[in-house]
């Protein structure tokens, strides 16, 4: 390695001042065209002139990653001062100064103590100053002057990814840009060719090529088909010093693919496709299905499928399924057998997004032929029609015939077919059917103004096999027959007031037929042949099927006649002429002078003005009545309530007597005496039961009293033999439960029962002599006793 050595010289001229107060001089910078010195003059050595100096500085240059085992010589630095008797010294700072960078103070020599890397700093200010070594006092100002690295080439270009990955279509045309790559390299750029970076490909040829200059990749081969092969692996090398020898080189990996593109037609793996499908396949049954391959991906391979052409272009559909691509052939409509059992379809697969640019390679649709079998299948018999209507008069006599259905079985077989009506649609089996020609005639007699319409259904089967069986409605109608007379439309009962006049109408008549003639309803009313004459009133006949009841003279008197009764005839135009005989009540009742009926010798009809004072009377008295009915019930059943001498919380027929004193112990003086156990004479006698009534009065039997009773157990004995054999022991179907405790302890008894019947006063020192355990209880009752002797 070569080294180059630059100089800084500095001048120093001038003769000694003693006070170099004097102003320093002006700097300037460059190369002189040679080397000039400033002398030193004076005419008295008392004197100090000093003359205008002049220096200059330069650049050192240091070559990076210096490999030699001494210190890099830098240049070195000299005053015109310096006598070479070593009272001066050369002083360095700035950057790096005594560490990176020495200088000996004596003779001004900089060197580089350690490698230097132009890519960490290329350039490094320092400051050089000469002082004089005995006084310390600098005899020059500071200077500044720059170390610049010059650099070499020890860096490789670096792509700025390790992994590039880029897509271009397939079939693209040559020089077609897929991507960039860069690749950078740290060294200085202004000086050689360190940093001149030469791209070129190493693995990728012959399908793609890069520019050397700026790293654009694009492909280099024509047709290249993704289909044959998708993916390629590009490295790409990066060389600096324009591509020579010696130059440092990096690498990176493009990862291509080829994207797809439609240039695959469709294709049928097989030219005919067969299937087979039942008769009884309903409209939308999937038969089966048929695909095209395609080499292409995504919406390149979709594929549409269509019937082009065929005999079943109407009875058969196809659709297709997006996620397989598959194309489903499906029913359209019915089949028959009977009438056809193949049919032939062309079916064509298309692609639907199609490239202009590749349709030379072809059409992108293909056909296949598709067969299709149908299969024959026991089909249950066919009716003639999909309903039936039928009319019959309503004055049909039973087994008349109102018509007949037809059916058969539509399988090549003609099985025979009977017929039957289904009972669940003629519960009262009005209608019948003949099993074998499917007349249909009627089991009971009709009436229309019942039932217009009978909507029964009509079941077919076939004989020899019973589970195929059809079902039609049948929709029969009653047409009328006029066979009801008409009547009023209403009940009438009507008033005339005793003023009337004659030809006055007092009331209007309707009257209404069940029949439906077509012409519509006319009646004709009028007074009955026997009420014709002598009749107080007439029937006048309005035309429009209905009539006024006018009266026939003046004045009406209700003391002597308070009721009329007017029977009307009414007849119809029908045939055969219908006719009813109607009574109209009048009654003959006081009117105000506007007409208005007061009162009545019936008093039943309801005045306008309210209730008459016969009703307010009679309803009055309904009331006290029911009032004295309820005071009376809930007097009674106050008195019930306090008959029953038990009062328990439910009412239950076994008497149940409860006790449930529990009393207060010996102490308790307000408690059950028990005393009266062992006391008969403390029993009260002909006690009789107060909460029912005997049958028969039984005076209670007396029994001897046992006085000498020791025992409660013989005491408790006796009077349970004593109540069963009283008939009036209360009660029958009681329960009574004397419990006994035994025969006691063979201390006997630590209380007395008759303590609380008598005064005696108890002995208790007997307890002393039974031990320990009752000597608290002798203290207990003796220090009563001692206390009360004392």
């Amino acid at each position: 390695m070569r080294t180059y050595r630059y100089f800084l010289l500095l001048f120093w001229v001038g003769q000694p001042y003693p006070t170099l107060s004097t102003p320093l001089s002006k700097r300037t910078s460059g190369f002189p065209a040679k080397k000039r010195a400033l002398e030193l003059s004076g005419n008295s050595k008392n004197e100090l002139n000093r003359s205008k100096r002049s220096w200059m500085w330069n650049q050192f240059f240091l070559l990076e990653e210096y490999t030699g085992s001494d210190y890099q010589y830098v240049g070195k630095l000299h005053s015109d001062q310096d006598r070479g008797d070593g009272s001066l010294k050369y002083i360095l700072s700035g950057d790096g100064a005594g560490d990176l960078f020495i200088i000996n103070e004596n003779t001004g020599d900089i060197q580089a103590t350690k490698r230097l890397d132009r890519e960490e700093k290329p350039v490094y200010i320092l400051r050089a100053q000469a002082i004089n070594r005995r006084t310390g006092r600098p005899v020059e100002p500071e200077s500044e002057f720059i170390i610049k690295i010059h650099d070499i080439n020890d860096n490789e270009p670096i792509f700025t990814k390790e992994v590039y990955t880029a897509t271009v279509p397939e079939m693209s045309d040559v020089g077609t840009f897929v991507v960039q790559v860069t690749a950078t390299d740290a060294d200085d750029p202004t000086y050689g060719n360190s940093a001149k970076v030469v791209y070129s490909i190493l693995q990728g040829q012959p399908y793609f090529s890069v520019e050397s200059e700026t790293g654009i990749i694009k492909t280099a081969l024509l047709n290249m088909d993704r289909e044959n092969r998708e993916q390629y692996q590009v490295v790409i090398q990066a060389k600096d010093m324009g591509g020579q020898m010696g130059g440092l080189s990096g690498t990176t990996t493009v990862n291509i693919t080829l994207t797809d593109v439609n240039d695959n037609p469709p294709r049928f793996p097989q030219s005919t496709y067969q299937f087979k499908t039942p008769e009884s396949s309903p409209p939308g049954t999937p038969i089966g299905r048929i695909k095209a391959s395609d080499a292409d991906v995504g919406e390149n391979a979709e594929i549409e499928y269509s019937i082009t052409d065929g005999e079943g272009l109407d009875m058969f559909d196809v659709i297709t399924d997006q996620e397989t691509q598959e194309g489903i052939i499906t029913v359209k409509k019915l089949l028959d057998f009977e009438k056809k059992k193949v049919y032939t379809l062309k079916v064509e697969a298309s692609n639907p997004h199609v490239e202009p640019r590749f349709l030379y390679l072809g059409p992108f649709k293909d056909s296949a032929t598709v067969r299709i079998v149908v299969e024959d299948v026991d089909e249950p018999p066919v009716f003639s029609k999909l309903a039936y209507i039928l009319q019959i008069r309503e004055d049909a006599q039973i087994n008349t015939t109102i018509g007949s259905v037809t059916a058969q079985d539509p399988d090549a077989a003609r099985n025979p077919v009977k017929y039957s009506v289904d009972r669940h649609t003629d519960m009262d089996r009005i209608f019948n059917i003949d099993s074998g020609n499917g007349s249909i005639f009627t089991s009971k007699l009709l009436d229309r103004e019942t039932l217009l319409w009978h909507n029964i259904t009509v079941i077919a089967t076939e004989i020899n096999n019973p589970k195929q069986s059809s079902r039609v409605p049948l929709y029969i109608k009653v047409l009328d027959v006029n066979d009801n007379a008409p009547e009023f439309a209403e009940f009438y009962e009507t008033f005339v007031c005793e003023k009337a006049k004659a030809d006055q109408l007092i009331q209007t008549l309707h009257a209404v037929d069940k029949d439906d003639p077509y012409s519509g309803h006319q009646f004709s009313f009028s007074l009955a042949p026997e009420a014709a004459s002598g009749s107080n009133f007439t029937i006048q006949d309005n035309k429009d099927n209905t009539a006024g009841i006018l009266t026939r003279k003046n004045g009406y008197n209700r003391h002597e006649m308070s009721t009329y009764l007017l029977p009307v005839v009414i007849s119809d135009n029908d045939y055969p002429v219908q006719s009813s005989t109607g009574t109209v009540t009048v009654r003959v009742c006081a009117c105000d002078h506007h007409g208005n009926m007061q009162s009545c010798h019936a008093e039943a009809l309801i005045h306008p003005t309210g209730l008459s004072t016969g009703a307010l009377v009679a309803i009055l008295l309904c009331i006290v009545i029911l009032l004295v009915t309820v005071v009376l019930f809930a007097a009674l059943r106050r008195q019930r309530k306090k008959e029953p001498l038990i009062i328990s919380k439910e009412d239950i027929r076994d008497n149940i007597v409860s006790y449930n004193d529990e009393g207060g112990g010996e102490e308790d003086t307000q408690a059950f005496d028990i005393g009266t156990l062992r006391n008969p004479e403390a029993i009260e006698d002909n006690k009789l039961r107060r909460d029912i009534v005997p049958e028969a009065l039984f005076l209670p039997r007396r029994t001897p009293t046992a006085r000498d009773n020791t025992d409660v157990r013989d005491f408790i004995n006796q009077r349970l033999k004593e109540n069963d054999t009283d008939p009036t022991a209360p009660p029958y179907d009681s329960l009574a439960t004397y419990a006994y405790e035994g025969t006691g302890s063979v201390a006997d008894s630590l209380s007395s029962l008759e303590s609380v019947t008598t005064d005696a006063d108890q002995d208790y020192d007997y307890l002393s002599d039974w031990g320990p355990r009752f000597k608290k209880l002798a203290d207990m009752y003796g220090g009563v006793d001692s206390d009360k002797d004392s």
